[in-house]
């Protein structure tokens, strides 16, 4: 049994790519921004004079901050295509408690009797005879 449409095909360019591909992709791109800071530092301190020194230096200490924030963002979970279909919804556990007992009452005596010395058991329970 299908819960698509007959008319709806499956687009496998919808899918994300998997976990590696994408892990793969923000280290490149993050050390590619840090190789970018290590030329903007060396341009600053060796090729570069006046406002130009100031504005690669600049570069240099901004970048890593932003670097951080793109290589971490993850995975873009907003593009995937919904199916449609609301996920299942969880299931509902009722709280369901033992039945409840009547208390029963049971008191016991023991009394000695004269003329054996041995305690004997009185028992007040309404059941027994």
């Amino acid at each position: 049994m299908s819960t698509s449409s007959p008319h709806e095909v499956p687009s496998i360019t919808g899918v994300p790519a998997s976990l590696a591909e994408d892990q793969s992709r923000r280290l490149r791109q993050y050390l590619f921004q840090m190789g970018l800071r290590i030329v903007l530092i060396l341009a600053a301190a060796l090729l570069v004079d006046g406002w130009l020194m100031w504005v690669c230096f600049a570069g240099a200490v901004v970048l890593p901050y932003s670097a951080v924030l793109l290589a971490n963002a993850g995975r873009d979970r907003s593009s995937r295509e919904s199916s449609g279909v609301p996920p299942p919804a969880p299931q509902q556990i009722e709280a369901t408690q033992p039945p409840a007992e009547e208390p029963r009452v049971r008191v016991v005596d023991h009394v000695e009797t004269p003329s054996t010395g041995t305690p004997t058991e009185r028992t007040d329970d309404p059941e027994d005879p």
